[in-house]
């Protein structure tokens, strides 16, 4: 038996500017706000957003934790849309090609935690 991913708790240090990031971009990944700190898709993902404590540390690239999530795109046609609109609003967006056609954008948010969106050939597993 496998179980399904059912939710992502994403904390900031500015959950206004958190909220003005997400609020951009996950409509265009198909997601619902529910509540003000909760979005979901129509496959039951569920991300709810909140504050971090100020004593905490900030998030480090390749430090212990999340390093990064991802998304699969229908097209390359997607992607490269998605990075021009968050570009167009002012946020990063590095768009990669990577060998084998695999083709992402990755999306820092105002915290540094990565959000991926890729497009896989036919066949081409998510991670490997």
């Amino acid at each position: 038996m496998s179980l399904r991913l059912d939710h992502l708790t994403i904390l900031s240090r500015d959950p206004e500017v958190s909220a003005a990031f997400y609020g951009l971009l996950l409509p265009k990944l198909g997601f619902v706000q529910k509540k003000p700190s909760i979005w979901a898709n129509d496959s039951g993902l569920h991300i709810q957003f909140g504050a971090a404590h100020p004593e905490t540390r900030d998030y480090e690239r390749y430090g212990a934790g999340l390093n990064h999530f991802g998304f699969t795109a229908p097209s390359v046609d997607m992607v490269e849309a998605l990075a021009a609109q968050m570009e167009a609003a002012g946020h990063v967006a590095r768009l990669q090609r990577f060998p084998g056609g695999t083709v992402a954008v990755f999306l820092p948010d105002p915290d540094g935690l990565r959000v991926e969106v890729s497009w896989y050939p036919p066949g081409t597993p998510p991670v490997d």
